[in-house]
């Protein structure tokens, strides 16, 4: 369940913080610089999830528009998050051991231990 809310935030701030850049840009011609603490206040079921996984969604908004800047004939606009895709995904940040492996399971922020099936030994 907590995966399933967290796939949810990320996808939700990242496509709202999208859609605000561009209304921002259409209305002023200048870059916004929003982040999602700003949001949390209108949609109080962010605070649910993990603050890190937002985060990492901003970052990950900021690099695509940094790609288009840069390289405009190879990477394309930024796109909305659908939904629909089977392979919904989200990173975090460790932060004094928020994130650790022991034997067979992980423990991840805000969601606890997880099983884990490692096919190879991490580095």
């Amino acid at each position: 369940m907590m995966f399933a809310k967290t796939f949810g935030c990320v996808r939700f701030i990242y496509n709202k913080m999208l859609r605000d850049r561009i209304d921002y840009y259409k209305e002023t011609g200048q870059k916004l610089n929003n982040t999602p603490a700003q949001y949390k206040e209108e949609f109080p079921w962010l605070k649910e999830v993990d603050s890190l996984a937002l985060a990492n969604a901003q970052m990950n908004l900021n690099k695509a528009y940094h790609n288009i800047l840069s390289n405009r004939k190879h990477f394309g606009k930024p796109r909305f998050k659908s939904k629909k895709n089977c392979r919904a995904s989200y990173s975090t940040n460790n932060q004094k051991g928020s994130v650790r492996i022991e034997g067979h399971k992980v423990k991840l922020p805000k969601v606890g231990w997880v099983k884990l099936c490692q096919h190879r030994p991490l580095p």
